[in-house]
């Protein structure tokens, strides 16, 4: 008969509550500066709560009110160099953090509210009022805050999407050979979502200095946590990943900030990530100024029990009880809170027709948990809003890190190219002979990873099999072992990471996603956090990082193998896109986007790697400007533009067809860095153009370029722009069909031919 061994996880799990005693021996500096942490926030989120009642915030607001304890207790023993983010509700988390590192050594909730909080109050509440004076100028809003020098790195809108930048932030912090730690908080609802969990896998694997600080208020949105989660003790999800665990009481902020202590020595001593889950309650529905009740998925019964357990009431009367304080001093406390905010909103808004002095008075913490609105409308001061004119500013960055860099003559346009700026000594020769592609991929890394200790390099594979799947990365994981990452099957998870490593600015993370298809499975970081973190922050937040990828058509790993991925990313603002054709390009591009401190795009092709073709001999320092592409062949009658593999096809087809072309190799293929002189030169002197690309119809990356170009130049066109591409199918594992499904030199002849036909009729 079979034998049953009950298992148990390796990691401990611990509910936490604290007893008198505890409060008893509570140090009062402590207990005094978790108070006013919490009656700050609380005063500040019913003034959001207020102001959106009066229709003044455009957008969510997402208050924190009832859940001030868990974000006191977590932040208020954290140092200036540890870090937190959050998620769409995270006002008292920025809050908290912000207060903490404004005073660090605690604020006296008998003391007066100083200038530094009263601007950080006031430059918070501009923020999510949309204002030029926030802390992000007005782009982020309620649910988009950051501060980094506080350490406050960023609340984010998509659930568990900050939860991977933390992750790099945290390998920042350890790599750098820091004691500090990061928080990532998120809800009860982004426990299930896989970004999430990767990260809590990746985080174990690399004992990452990490909290996940779990609020868990039982509903998403309106949805209750039962018809969620067969298990809704949430910090169970430590066990999986052998991650300590705390469970505690978020109304009680003393309990969480004794959790969190332990959690803390956990992390600084070096042992890897924890979970800490707070049981919090949010007293307001989801969005706005009312309660959840009052949208049918609460009790009123269920509300006034969690009202009782009110935080700031807990420590009032805590505090009372020892002789701390007087409830004339916690009426005070709120008094001047109330004042300072009042004083915030006068500074960003005005009052129309002044209300009775009476009406003034607002209770958005009523019995009833209704907003009551203030008398009297007031409207946003004109001059506070942001300029039109900031609206795109930020999207990349101005390249002034390209300063004083060496660029390097083209090996066949010497001449032309020795005036390029930034070679300081003129030295722009470099010795060439024929080299292999994928040998140059594997030769600059490694050298830039000799010269540059702050280049890191990760994907699946990149560690093992003599260089990952194609010898990209050969030899590095001997050479550097704590900078070249293997990572598991996760791309949310590290290609997150890598994002938060980038922002962090000490490490320039390059990424390889083994297949481009695979942006599909992480879209969320490379879209939404990477592409946009730097313009949704203000534009000040630099993001240095690449990401390398292959275009594996012909090959035979079908459809979800196969795409080009630039027609996607170019239509994605945020990406500078980079598709080396030679071995000579590819060293002075990746030079390039290393160097850069924008997101960065590079692409490669399968078909190119054992090509032979001129590349440097043994000098892998030089660069090649940003927005610069060549003209691989002159002539008079079209312009042909593409990039990768497609420009030997389309070589071979005017070879084959004897037209005279001017032959562009784009080799930048986003909108800010596309050489659009050198493409209006040639256009203005042939009058026709025949876009080249491989990948399919439907993912075009000339269809975006085609109607730039006729925007641009429409009157120097004698037709429409004419396109070579691939079939509308994704390439097939069948051979005959993948070839159908991808052009090549024969769907170039073709295109050729139609338009020196077109050229003919015209």
């Amino acid at each position: 008969m079979s034998e049953l061994c009950r298992l148990t996880p390796q990691s401990p799990w611990w509910e936490l509550t604290t007893t008198d005693q505890d409060w008893d021996e509570a140090d009062p500096q402590l207990l005094g500066t978790l108070l006013a942490h919490c009656a700050l926030i609380r005063g500040f989120e019913e003034t959001v709560l207020d102001l959106a009642a009066q229709g003044l915030v455009h957008g969510p607001a997402h208050s924190s009110i009832g859940q001030e304890g868990g974000a006191a207790g977590s932040i208020v023993g954290l140092k200036a160099s540890d870090g937190v983010n959050g998620s769409h509700r995270g006002h008292h988390q920025f809050l908290s953090k912000a207060l903490a590192y404004i005073h660090p050594h605690g604020i006296d909730p008998k003391a007066e509210i100083d200038a530094a909080v009263q601007s950080l109050l006031q430059k918070a509440l501009a923020e999510i009022l949309g204002l030029a004076q926030g802390y992000c100028r007005g782009r982020g809003g309620s649910m988009h805050l950051r501060w980094a020098e506080a350490g406050a790195l960023g609340t984010n809108a998509i659930v568990g999407g900050g939860v991977p930048m933390a992750a790099g932030q945290a390998w920042a912090y350890r790599h750098a050979g820091t004691d500090d730690v990061m928080i990532t908080y998120f809800g009860d609802g982004a426990v299930n979502i896989g970004s999430v969990l990767e990260t809590m896998n990746l985080a174990a694997a690399w004992k990452l200095p990490l909290c996940f600080f779990i609020e868990n208020n039982r509903y998403a949105v309106s949805t209750a946590i039962e018809d969620s989660t067969a298990e809704t003790r949430l910090s169970s999800r430590g066990s999986a990943f052998n991650i300590p665990s705390w469970k505690v009481d978020g109304m009680d902020p003393l309990a969480v900030h004794v959790a969190m202590q332990q959690a803390l020595a956990h992390m600084r001593s070096g042992q890897g990530p924890t979970i800490v889950e707070a049981d919090v309650y949010r007293f307001f529905h989801q969005n706005g100024p009312y309660a959840g009740s009052a949208f049918g998925y609460r009790t009123k019964e269920e509300e006034a029990a969690w009202r009782q357990r009110d935080p700031l009431s807990l420590l009032a009367r805590r505090m009372t009880a020892r002789g701390l304080l007087t409830e004339s001093d916690v009426q005070a406390l709120h008094d001047r809170v109330k004042a300072a905010m009042d004083d915030a909103v006068q500074a960003l808004t005005v009052l129309e027709g002044q209300a009775a002095r009476g009406d003034e008075a607002r209770n958005v913490s009523g019995a009833n948990g209704t907003a009551t609105r203030q008398a009297g409308k007031r409207q946003i001061r004109a001059e506070l809003w942001p300029s039109p004119d900031f609206r795109d500013v930020g999207i990349l960055g101005d390249l002034s890190e390209m300063q004083d860099v060496r660029y390097a003559a083209e090996p066949d346009m010497v001449e032309e190219a020795s005036g390029f700026p930034g070679s300081a000594d003129g030295s722009n020769h470099v010795a060439v002979s024929d080299r292999k592609f994928i040998d140059v991929v594997a030769d600059v890394m490694a050298r830039r990873m000799q010269q540059d200790a702050s280049v890191v390099v990760m994907g699946e594979d990149v560690h093992r099999l003599k260089g990952g799947t194609n010898g990209a990365t050969r030899g590095l994981s001997q050479l550097y072992p704590d900078r070249c990452l293997g990572t598991p099957i996760s791309e949310n998870a590290f290609v997150g990471l890598a994002g938060g490593m980038a922002l962090d600015g000490r490490y320039k993370p390059v990424v390889e996603f083994m297949y481009p298809d695979f942006m599909w499975v992480a879209a969320d970081q490379v879209f939404n956090q990477i592409g946009k973190v730097r313009h949704m922050f203000g534009g000040d937040s630099d993001v240095p990082l690449v990401l390398r990828t292959k275009v594996a058509m012909g090959t035979g790993y079908g459809s979800q193998h196969s795409m080009d991925p630039a027609g996607i990313f170019a239509t994605s603002p945020g990406w500078r896109i980079v598709a080396p054709s030679t071995p000579f390009d590819y060293v002075g591009l990746m030079n390039t986007a290393l160097r850069c401190k924008d997101p960065v795009l590079v692409i490669e092709h399968v078909d190119l790697y054992n090509a032979t073709a001129l590349g440097p001999v043994d000098d892998y320092d030089y660069c090649l400007p940003v927005g610069r592409a060549c003209v691989r062949r002159s002539g008079t009658e079209l312009t042909v533009i593409t990039y990768l593999s497609m420009v030997q096809h389309a070589a071979e087809a005017l070879d084959e067809t004897g037209i005279s072309a001017d032959l562009i190799d784009l080799r930048w293929l986003d909108r800010a860095s596309l050489d659009w002189e050198t493409v209006g030169e040639s256009i203005r002197k042939t009058n026709n153009v025949l876009i080249v690309e491989q990948g399919a119809r439907g993912t075009s990356y000339g269809a975006w370029l085609s109607d730039e170009i006729q925007r641009r130049f429409f009157d120097w066109l004698d037709q429409p722009v004419q396109r070579v591409t691939g079939g509308e199918a994704a390439p097939s594992i069948s051979k005959v069909l993948e070839r159908a499904a991808a052009a090549r030199t024969q769907e170039v002849i073709e295109g050729l031919r139609c338009v020196m036909q077109q050229k003919g009729a015209a």
